[in-house]
């Protein structure tokens, strides 16, 4: 089940921006809120108290969803990638002060004894995804508050994707030299 709810928010996430501008003025907002609010709902019953995140971050997103749909105000549709940026980052982040990086968890799942320069390594790449949720959610923010409709679509439904794919591919070309160095 919780495989299920997770990969059910990747498509929420990723088809967002897309399903907020299609049905601008012909849905009320409170419909779009509700759904994300029961996914949210029921990812933070299927998370783990230990995990990262674990039932903190989604119970912040079902509130803020249920501020959306008692709201029922279009402009706080801007508002949810915004959201979602803070929480990744408070995840990366905080698993850089306690445990395991969040990179250097999935980097344990290929190899489970990873030499003291991976870890190294893996911490970095987790503070550069630190980066790129910070500055990616200033940007989801001052488009919240200040651009257009199409601008918003536009970064927060494409431009944002294609920035954290060169994050990967990036990250992805300078591991070997990494490897390598150390």
């Amino acid at each position: 089940m919780k495989r299920g709810v997770t990969a059910s928010l990747a498509v929420a996430g990723v088809a967002y921006p897309f399903v907020v501008h299609a049905t601008l003025g012909h849905v009320s907002p409170a419909w779009l809120a509700l759904p994300l609010a029961a996914l949210w709902l029921a990812r933070g019953l299927t998370a783990r108290g230990a995990q990262a995140g674990g039932r903190l971050l989604p119970a912040v997103a079902v509130i803020f969803c249920l501020i959306l749909a008692v709201s029922n105000s279009e402009a706080w549709l801007r508002w949810y990638p915004v959201l979602v940026n803070a929480m990744m980052l408070v995840i990366f982040g905080a698993s850089l002060r306690v445990g395991r990086p969040v990179i250097e968890q999935l980097a344990r799942l290929r190899h489970p004894n990873l030499p003291p320069e991976g870890i190294r390594y893996t911490r970095n790449v987790t503070r550069a995804w630190c980066l790129f949720f910070a500055l990616n959610g200033a940007i989801a923010a001052a488009l919240a508050a200040w651009a257009p409709w199409s601008w918003w679509l536009a970064y927060n439904g494409a431009v944002s994707y294609a920035l954290m794919g060169l994050l990967m591919a990036g990250e992805w070309l300078l591991r070997p030299a990494a490897a390598k160095a150390a």
